[in-house]
């Protein structure tokens, strides 16, 4: 193979929304820009977005998440997954700016990680994360009180997963948890564990597949050992004795891009394809991940296409931009990369972070406007880098 294949997607009636040209301002943390966007249309985005950048020089640092778009991540300085790029920002002191192509948690945990002298710019504030979104303060502070009348609050440690809002890891951080990556969630959970006791518990947040697939794959407990707490419903939609003998209380939560992959995508996708090997992210649902050949974080997906022979196929379950990406690049070598599921899967809010919304961004930091700064307050940083730092002192 020669050159880069057809991902073999169908476009669905909700492709326009996900391509972020709607908005929702019930759930979204904003929808306008101040000022002027550039037509989409313009020829000159791209001399724009240069030319504004080298105005800037060394003043400015430009983030990009892998499941940017392509024409975002050129403009990249580092790509990366979401706490990468928040360490690779705070190694960077001489950077006055860090523009954060992502999504809102990500541009937070870059503020929280940087200095007081730098300042976070998210190119759209309505790029926001859903699966963050399904935990706000104030049903996780009731979700505690639930615990406390249950009698096992004291026996409990959060932990909460990166993709994951300020006042979540701030919670996490004033109870004794930690934050974990999809990389790193063995280590939390095991090192969770050992804080809870013998007959300790753990409340993960927000998603309750990477939860559930640490759990059972990688310690050895059980599904009978997780339960789901389910903030809309009184008492989380669990009795006390369950929440009493659960070893895993997992959030309600989800990743709208990664769930929809199903047991029906695996296993079209292996009669579509013989000798294809599936390989998908830890935030898919637990059937697709027992089903598959191999799971595992961004980092360790991007590892394994890089790593893998000649002539091998894959069918990959995570962010569609990032497997178009990996599909063009890995096709000179022979390698047949497919996106898992038949339909057109971006992650909506993060494809707001477009060519227009950079340029905009850029080219008012050089005309020495701040917009969209994203600051995170000295409280909720103070307990949010608690947590963060039990991370890092991980073995």
């Amino acid at each position: 193979m020669t050159s880069a294949q057809p991902l073999d997607v169908e476009p669905t009636p909700l492709a326009l929304l996900l391509l972020g040209r709607e908005s929702d301002p019930a759930s979204e943390r904003g929808v306008d820009c101040p000022g002027d966007l550039p037509a989409p249309s313009d020829p000159d985005l791209v001399a724009r977005a240069r030319a504004a950048k080298e105005a800037l020089g060394d003043r400015v640092f430009v983030l990009g998440h892998h499941y940017q778009r392509d024409e975002v991540i050129q403009f990249a300085d580092v790509t990366g997954d979401s706490f990468k790029l928040a360490r690779d920002a705070a190694a960077r002191p001489e950077a006055e700016f860090i523009v954060f192509c992502g999504v809102h948690f990500m541009a937070e945990s870059a503020d929280i990680l940087t200095s007081d002298d730098q300042r976070v710019i998210l190119p759209d504030l309505a790029a926001g994360c859903s699966m963050a979104d399904m935990a706000t303060a104030e049903q996780v502070a009731e979700a505690w009180d639930v615990l406390t009348e249950a009698g096992v609050a004291g026996d409990t440690v959060p932990v909460s997963y990166m993709n994951s809002s300020a006042d979540i890891k701030a919670f996490t951080g004033r109870h004794g948890g930690t934050i974990c990556t999809s990389s790193n969630a063995r280590r939390a959970l095991t090192w969770a564990f050992e804080q809870a006791g013998e007959n300790g518990k753990v409340l993960f947040l927000p998603d309750q597949h990477l939860g559930r697939n640490t759990a059972v794959r990688d310690l050895g407990l059980s599904l009978d050992d997780c339960v789901v707490y389910n903030p809309h419903r009184p008492g989380g939609g669990l009795t006390v004795e369950q929440l009493r003998r659960a070893k895993m209380i997992l959030w309600r939560g989800h990743c709208s891009v990664h769930g929809r992959f199903t047991l029906d995508s695996v296993n079209e996708v292996r009669e579509r394809i013989p000798g294809v090997n599936v390989l998908v992210h830890p935030e898919c649902r637990y059937e697709v991940v027992a089903a598959a050949d191999q799971v595992g974080s961004t980092e360790h997906i991007i590892a394994t296409l890089d790593a893998a022979p000649e002539g091998s196929k894959w069918a990959v379950g995570t962010e569609l931009n990032l497997v178009r990406r990996l599909a063009n690049r890995y096709a000179g070598q022979g390698k047949e990369i497919v996106f898992l599921d038949r339909t057109v899967c971006f992650c909506s809010t993060m494809n707001r972070i477009d060519l227009p919304h950079l340029v905009w961004s850029l080219e008012s930091l050089a005309a020495g406007r701040v917009l969209n700064r994203i600051e995170v307050d000295r409280a909720t940083e103070h307990d949010a880098k608690l947590a963060l730092e039990r991370m890092l002192a991980l073995p």
